[in-house]
């Protein structure tokens, strides 16, 4: 007898309390209706009989889905989208009352389609390969925070993980990419040249420069001066020579 009371006892102590874990808030649920504000995680003692806790999840939550989405020029494209979004922890009791417990379902999902659509559809299709891609994610999410902000949601994140497109546009922006980068490696060529050259007539102009100061200053009396230093160094020398002048520059023949 003591045995199945012991029994009992213990069944009433495990399914009287509940545990709320790290990244979760329990909304407290009695004779079907919710009261009390949302608790964090924790031991919590009930009534099993009258009273259970709703967990929600506040941490941040990761939800992928494969869209169908329109362009500007009326393509389709298939994409892989994730959402990353957590829920207010404020708001966990309405969320319960106002859309149920599946909410990720019921509005998330939902308004994430209506808003990748809508966004999408002011694009061109090209763009979503190109340095637009982050400003189409970012406006996927703020659509949707409009919507979703006041319910109790925030939407951290849109990711455009994966985008197929027609083959035929794909292989066109190949096209065009390859030429660009064609394009890119011509430009970089003829700058290269163009520098090369720049050199060259710097160097020109220089030697140009310096010869022309050398011709400046070579004056005639400057000449002369150094034609007499000359003659003078000459007779100096030890040497025979037969040297032919005009008085102006010395030729000079050795004698052996």
């Amino acid at each position: 007898m003591k045995t199945i009371i012991y029994a009992i006892l213990t069944l009433l102590v495990f399914t009287s309390c509940t545990v709320i874990r790290p990244g979760e808030v329990g909304v407290r649920q009695t004779f079907g209706k919710l009261k009390g504000e949302p608790v964090e995680e924790g031991l919590r003692f009930v009534n099993p009989i009258t009273t259970t806790y709703l967990k929600v999840p506040v941490r941040t939550t990761n939800v992928e889905q494969t869209l169908l989405l329109p362009s500007k020029e009326g393509l389709t494209i298939n994409a892989e989208v994730s959402v990353l979004y957590h829920i207010k922890k404020e708001k966990a009791k309405t969320i319960i009352e106002e859309i149920g417990k599946h909410f990720e379902r019921n509005v998330l999902i939902n308004t994430l389609r209506s808003s990748a659509a809508n966004i999408s559809a002011e694009y061109f299709a090209k763009d979503m390969h190109s340095l637009k891609r982050n400003e189409i994610e970012l406006s996927i999410k703020n659509k949707m925070n409009q919507v979703l902000s006041e319910k109790g949601f925030e939407i951290e994140a849109v990711l455009l993980k994966s985008i197929n497109l027609p083959q035929r546009l794909s292989a066109a922006i190949e096209d065009k990419l390859r030429a660009e980068q064609q394009f890119q490696e011509m430009e970089f060529v003829v700058e290269r040249e163009k520098k090369e050259a720049d050199r060259k007539r710097v160097e020109a102009e220089g030697i140009r420069d310096a010869q022309n100061i050398i011709n400046q200053g070579l004056t005639p009396m400057i000449i002369k001066y150094q034609s007499i230093e000359a003659f003078r160094e000459l007779s100096k020398s030890n040497n025979a020579k037969v040297i032919i002048t005009d008085g102006k520059a010395p030729i000079i023949l050795n004698q052996e």
